[in-house]
Parts: C-alpha cells; sequence; structure tokens
C-alpha cells in the first residue's frame, strides 16, 4: 500500500470509514468482517455497479458486500469453481484429449460430462479431482483477470481445442476480450470471479449418470452443501433435449450463429416447431388412451409458456375427438380483501390460500358427476370473482384443461379421484449453451420472455419486470418446483432460437432501464448476455409458435 494515495471516503452497513485509495475492495471489506458475517465474493459499488474484489475504488462511495447468500455472489463462487475444477482435471488427467461439459443444473449443482481418451469416469477419478481442488484452494492460486485481443484469444482457444469458444468468438464484434486464467490454465467466463481459490471453500463431486455433478452451496443455506437429490424426470427432459441438440448439430450460441449467417434459419425454425407439435401430440395421445382422464392440470414456472401450450394441447384433443374446456385458475382466486399477505402487508398472489380451494373442488366434483355449473371469472381491476352467466356440463368425451401455478399440489385438488387426473409440467429449459463451460441459465431465458411480454401485454417496463423477479423466483421454489416430478409428463416449451428472436425486442427495454437503477445490474447483465446472438427477425416463427405468446403476432388470444 502506497502511503502517499489520497484518501477516499467508503460507507457500508450505515458506517463510512476512509481509506487510501490503493486499498483493494477485498482489503476494505475485511475491516467489516464481523458485520458482513460470510465472506465478502463481489461488491455493489453505489447500487449500480458491480466490482470484483481485486480492483480498487476510483472515489467516495458506497458499498454493498454480496456473500453465498446473495445472487451475484454466488453465481461468482460458481463460476469462479468451475475454472477450479477444469484446472484441477488438467492437473489429474493432463491437458491432451480432456474434454470436460458443464451442461445443466441438477440437483442444486451442475451435472457435467467427460470425455477423455484414456481415462473412464469414476468415483475414484472424481475423488483425485476432488482431492487435487482442495490443494489449489489451500494454496490460494490467483484468478488473473487479463484483456487480449479477440484475434489472439480465438488463436488460444484453437490451440487449446476448445473449437466452441473459437466459434463464438468469431461473431464477437469487440477488439479486446477478457480472459481469466489459474497458473498457466487460461479460459473464458460469462461475469465476474473472487480473487483467489482460497475463497472457494465448500464443493463435492458426485458420480451420476454418464457424467457427474458439480456441487455447490444454495443462497438459502450458504454455509453448507445440499443433499444431493436429483429429480429423475426433470432430468431426463434436460437430457433429452440435449440429445436433440446432438442430432442438430447445435450445441452453442456459436453453432446457432453459423447458421443464422448463412442464412439457413427457416429449415431449423421448421425442424423444432414440429418436434413440438409431435410430442404435444403425443401428450393427447396418451390423454386419450387413459379413458378417466376428465382433468388435464399444466403447471409450471413463470413465462413457460403454458397458455399458448394449453391452446395447441387442446387442438390436438380435439383431433382424438375430445370436447377440451380451458379453465384459468386464476379465476378461482378469492376476493382481494380476503386475499393473504406478505409480511410487508403486499398480497400474496403466489401462495395457495390466495385460491378458493374449497369452491374449485366443489365445481370439479360436480362437474364429475354430471352437474351443471356456474363457471366464476376474476376481475383483476376490481379484484372480484364474478359470476356472468357462464355455465357447463360435461359428458364422456368432455376434457376439462386447467391451467395455473398450483396444478401439481395435490392439495389443490384433494377431492378429484386420482386417476381422473393428467398432470403436466412445462419449463422453459434452455438447450443452448455460450460454450462448452458457460451455460445459458434456464432462468434468464424466461426473464427475457417475461420482460418482453410485460411491455407488450401490461405496459410494464423492463425496470419493472426486474425488481419484482426475485419475488417471483422465491414463489417458484415454494409452491411449484416441489412438485415437479409428480408430473405425468414434463414438456420443455424452450426454442432454440428465440433468445436470438427474443433479442430484438428486448434490447430496447434494457437499454431504457435508469443506470442510476439498482435494477441496471441486471438489465446490463443481460444486455451482455444477448450479445453473444445474431438476431433473427420474426418473420418466418409460425403464428402458432409457443414464442408468439411473448413476441406477439400468435393465432392464439394470449
Amino acid at each position: 500500500m502506497n502511503s502517499t494515495a489520497k484518501t477516499i471516503r467508503v460507507t457500508a452497513y450505515g458506517q463510512t470509514k476512509e481509506f487510501p485509495s490503493d486499498m483493494t475492495y477485498a482489503e476494505i471489506a475485511r475491516s467489516w468482517e464481523e458485520t458482513s458475517q460470510r465472506r465478502v465474493l463481489l461488491v455493489n459499488e453505489d447500487g449500480s455497479r458491480l466490482q470484483e474484489m481485486n480492483r480498487c475504488p476510483q472515489h467516495d462511495c458506497s458499498l454493498t458486500f454480496l456473500t453465498l447468500a446473495d445472487k451475484e455472489g454466488r453465481d461468482t463462487y460458481k463460476r469462479s469453481l468451475c475454472l477450479l475444477m477444469l484446472r484441477a482435471f488438467e492437473n489429474v488427467l493432463g491437458k491432451e484429449d480432456v474434454h470436460v461439459w458443464i451442461r445443466f443444473t441438477v440437483s442444486g449443482g451442475l451435472f457435467c460430462t467427460l470425455k477423455c481418451g484414456h481415462a473412464q469416469m469414476s468415483q475414484e477419478l472424481l475423488d483425485k479431482v476432488k482431492q487435487e481442488m482442495e490443494n489449489l484452494r489451500e494454496a490460494a492460486v490467483p484468478i488473473v483477470k487479463k484483456s487480449v485481443r479477440t484475434e489472439d484469444a480465438i488463436r488460444l482457444f484453437e490451440a487449446n481445442e476448445m473449437t466452441d469458444k473459437a466459434k463464438l468468438f468469431r461473431f464477437r464484434i469487440s477488439s479486446r476480450t477478457n480472459l481469466y486464467s489459474m497458473g498457466d490454465y487460461y479460459d473464458y467466463y460469462y461475469g465476474y470471479m473472487v480473487p483467489d481459490s482460497s475463497y472457494l471453500t465448500l464443493f463435492d463431486l458426485k458420480l451420476y449418470k454418464e457424467g457427474f455433478v458439480l456441487m455447490f452451496p444454495s443462497s438459502e443455506k450458504p454455509d453448507e452443501l445440499p443433499p444431493f437429490a436429483p429429480v429423475e424426470k426433470l432430468f431426463h427432459v434436460q437430457f433429452a433435449s440435449r440429445q436433440w441438440s446432438r442430432k442438430l448439430g447445435i450445441h452453442t450460441v456459436g453453432d446457432l450463429n453459423d447458421l443464422v449467417s448463412c442464412g439457413k434459419m427457416t429449415d431449423l425454425v421448421l425442424m423444432q416447431e414440429a418436434l413440438q407439435e409431435k410430442m404435444i401430440a403425443d401428450i393427447a395421445e396418451e390423454i386419450e388412451s387413459r379413458k378417466s382422464v376428465k382433468i388435464v392440470f399444466i403447471a409450471g414456472p413463470s413465462s413457460s409458456s403454458k397458455t399458448t401450450f394449453s391452446h395447441r394441447l387442446s387442438i390436438q384433443l380435439s383431433c382424438y375427438g375430445l370436447i377440451p374446456h380451458p379453465i384459468a385458475m386464476d379465476n378461482y382466486f378469492r376476493n382481494r380483501v380476503e386475499s393473504p399477505k406478505n409480511p410487508d402487508g403486499t398480497y400474496n398472489f403466489e401462495c395457495l390460500e390466495a385460491l378458493d380451494v374449497e369452491q374449485f373442488n366443489k365445481d370439479m366434483t360436480d362437474l364429475l358427476s354430471g352437474k351443471v355449473v356456474q363457471m366464476p371469472s376474476y376481475n383483476f381491476i376490481t379484484g372480484e370473482r364474478e359470476y356472468k352467466g357462464k355455465t357447463l356440463q360435461i359428458s364422456d368425451r368432455d376434457v376439462l384443461v386447467v391451467e395455473g401455478i398450483h396444478g401439481l399440489n395435490e392439495a389443490f385438488s384433494y377431492s378429484i379421484p386420482h386417476e381422473n387426473k393428467y398432470k403436466i409440467y412445462i419449463s422453459a429449459l434452455t438447450q443452448l449453451s455460450i460454450d462448452e463451460h458457460n451455460r445459458v441459465p434456464t432462468t434468464d431465458g424466461r426473464l427475457l420472455r417475461r420482460i418482453v411480454r410485460d411491455q407488450r401485454t401490461r405496459g410494464y417496463d423492463a425496470k419493472n419486470t426486474i425488481a419484482i423477479w426475485r419475488s417471483v423466483r422465491r414463489g417458484e421454489e415454494q409452491y411449484i418446483f416441489p412438485f415437479q416430478e409428480s408430473a405425468d409428463v414434463m414438456f420443455n416449451s424452450a426454442l432454440f432460437y428465440e433468445l436470438a428472436v427474443l433479442k430484438t425486442y428486448a434490447e430496447p427495454l434494457l437499454h431504457a432501464v435508469p443506470k442510476d437503477s439498482k435494477e441496471w445490474v441486471e438489465a446490463k447483465r443481460l444486455l451482455k448476455f444477448l450479445d453473444y446472438f445474431l438476431p433473427i427477425p420474426a418473420d418466418e416463427i409460425p403464428k402458432n409458435s409457443l414464442i408468439r405468446e411473448f413476441i406477439g403476432g400468435g393465432c392464439f388470444d394470449v
């Protein structure tokens, strides 16, 4: 530290302290160690700018210290842990003919696969790699950030057989690229990193299927590793999606950009739309084959395209001679004044208690017994459930199609016999990776879908959508994900090409987020993410495509 350095004032936890301007954020964070409780992994400067810990503040500022308990801190930890793991694999197996792919999320960890010409996947191998990770952690190996010319980065990736990264950066406009290294191992990562390997204290490697899972703490319990409890049905859907990407030869954003730049997108669009239509038809066929099924429940997280899916499923059910009747779970909301509230006094419309479960079960039981039922609708302006003379009576060929977030929860449909129900879980499980070591988070795809739809249908700006997203995610974790394995079938609504389509619609909305707002950090991250994609115009997207629910121009009233 230079004693002649000028002094800056830093505010955190309501206290202001003075520090030399050449002191790093990591050194500054140590003076608040007792208050922060956990090790600080990243800082938010002045509420709108993320900074890595080995940098120095340039002016008086306020800091928010981010740890494993925060999303940004956890993402930084997870990203850095991947670099540590890859470095350890290279140390154990050597550099030649060793390729580790980081695929998708499984049981709170990351499912990975290994391709190696001289070693077989085993728990014994994973234990050796884990021990090497421990050795590197104890050595506190620096994680160094280096800016290089993009053409030099491409040459480095090609020399190290990282062909996916090389392909990705051929479409990069920026003349320079940031690389991270641990010793002589270089890689590229989409996001921030910790200063050195000593920050990475909690991890494990678990053998699973034909690969393994890299385990790390959750934000809810940041001081411990979660139990390894993979959800088999969800894994099968994610793995099947990867198999399709392999058949189509589209693993990464670079592969997609290749097709866009060569004008070959039409066949891909038609092929994937046909695949989804076949999958929907297969679901309809199974429902028809189960003669006792009278109610189909469709549930899934926000922006999974539940509404358009229900329309397309209804058409396929009609092809089998069934008569579908869509029922929106929202029509069974309790009157707003009777709704439960959050601790801050706002209404909680996500919980099961926000619905009139008893009335729903009475109506469904009456319908199953052949009675005529007055069907409700919910007035979102007045906040009251209304009856406008709409009645329903069903016969042998009628099927009720109920869409809503609690559809998989048995407590919602407690009085309906199991044999009369068919449950569908739908989610947008992104198949693409940025490259072999940078996955595309499923939640990013859904958030971009929602940003575009909210502006188009509700007049909400991107700032508003980003502001409520974490609350939406908490509701999903509590009310949807725990029941997903109870579904009869899972449907992946993600499309290979959709992020390239959403790019055109989302970028202007994200640029409109005020740069002095706390939402700008997330908006900026999403803009950087979208920068990887070449845009695809929506002209050739079919009118019944699931993505039309978000960009508009579809044939369904959604």
